[in-house]
């Protein structure tokens, strides 16, 4: 089985907390790293390693980004992907979209992945 993974948030990366064992994974925060394929690659190769061992598991993605720049945009495609491919694999994938009610741009590209992953699941939250 693949190693956990946990990486704490920074100001330009989001905390990563990818409970293999638990099959519950997580991004939260802000994600403009200076070079996002080289803070994503390790990530996508750690998730892959993880679907590759996967049958008909339960799994759970929860994204809770706040912002994120174009390149993390294209990084968190490949990781959607990967999700979508196990998904279609016979796992039950679910992806928790996590945003504020008041950003349109955050809701919109949870809109754009809605067309693209079914078990897409919105999940706003109200601006204290």
């Amino acid at each position: 089985m693949t190693t956990d993974l946990f990486l704490p948030g920074e100001k330009d990366k989001p905390e990563v907390d990818f409970r293999f064992s638990q099959h519950h994974l997580t991004l939260r925060g802000e994600s403009y790293p200076e070079n996002a394929a080289a803070f994503y690659g390790p990530l996508l190769a750690a998730l892959k390693d993880y679907l590759d061992t996967c049958q008909k598991e339960t799994i759970t993605f929860d994204v809770d980004l706040v912002y994120f720049n174009s390149s993390s945009t294209k990084m968190l495609l490949n990781l959607f992907e990967l999700l979508n491919e196990a998904a279609e694999a016979g796992n039950n994938v679910t992806l928790n979209w996590h945003f504020d009610a008041e950003d349109e741009t955050v809701r919109e590209f949870g809109d754009d992945l809605a067309k693209d992953y079914a078990a897409l699941n919105y999940c706003p939250v109200a601006k204290e």
